[in-house]
């Protein structure tokens, strides 16, 4: 088992550490168990708990649970587990994840990749093997799970709006090779078949295409308000100015019309799925 470090940067998540960190503490002295004689009745070490005691690792759902047995914690230490959950995943991730949880409908362009909410495991392990410098395993484990976690708001009820639009590009782009993307596009299929879901399609031979400038998201909230998300490189950012939402809202509604229909787009994709 490999506890996750704190990233001292992220202070939400170190207040979380922290909080269960002296919750642990204060449960085993009061059991009167050294962290050596803790260590050794949960089956870990006593460097490790020692650790964990001081904010500084993150512990496992499985330590936790081990902690609540021993210490006869009847289920309080365990109810933790929801509590650094969250926690485990990126700032970035769990910010937008959210502001994703705030709104009605969501709206998002791409034309590099398929949208995260769309992606398959072996999509996304496949497009996050590409990075350079490349994640270390456990920290490329975190990610894939972070973005997988997210897709959970498709289905999720109330049941949000959903619309995307895709440029072809993305579909014929062979992220992990033959297989994965026959599976993605299939998984693309039976999305956009949902009853809350709109998948359009922007082919590459439309002379006029609205997106050039990039992938975004809008994103309507439930008190009425619209803002609008942008990740490219190293930045990720939430776009809040009125008017600047307004373009994006403006140059969304322009390519949601140059696109294909929702029906034509499933179409589409079954073309490309019989030439992948």
């Amino acid at each position: 088992m490999s506890d996750g470090d704190v990233n001292l940067k992220d202070e939400e998540a170190g207040a979380v550490v922290r909080a269960i960190a002296r919750q642990l503490k204060l449960w085993r002295e009061a059991a009167g168990l050294t962290q050596a004689e803790f260590g050794a009745a949960i089956g870990y070490g006593e460097e490790l708990v020692s650790s964990v005691e001081r904010g500084r690792r993150i512990p496992r759902p499985e330590y936790l649970d081990a902690a609540n047995e021993v210490l006869g914690a009847g289920g309080r230490i365990s109810a933790m587990k929801r509590d650094l959950a969250e926690v485990r995943y990126p700032k970035k991730v769990r910010d937008l994840k959210k502001l994703e949880a705030e709104a009605t409908e969501l709206c998002a362009y791409n034309n590099s990749v398929v949208h995260g909410l769309l992606q398959t495991e072996a999509y996304v392990r496949a497009s996050m093997a590409t990075r350079r410098p490349p994640f270390a395993d456990e920290e490329l484990e975190q990610q894939v799970t972070a973005r997988l976690a997210r897709q959970n708001i498709l289905t999720e009820a109330p049941l949000r709006v959903f619309s995307f639009v895709q440029c072809e590009s993305t579909l014929r782009r062979p992220v992990g090779g033959r297989m994965v993307m026959r599976r993605q596009l299939e998984h693309l299929l039976d999305t956009g078949r949902s009853r809350n879901v709109d998948l359009q399609i922007l082919p590459l031979d439309r002379e006029d295409n609205a997106g050039l400038a990039g992938s975004f998201r809008l994103l309507r909230l439930r008190d009425g308000s619209t803002v609008g998300h942008n990740e490219v490189q190293l930045v990720s950012r939430v776009i809040t100015d009125p008017r600047e939402v307004q373009v994006l809202d403006i140059r969304y509604g322009i390519i949601r019309a140059q696109a294909l229909t929702p029906r034509e787009s499933l179409a589409f994709i079954e073309k490309v799925l019989g030439e992948t």
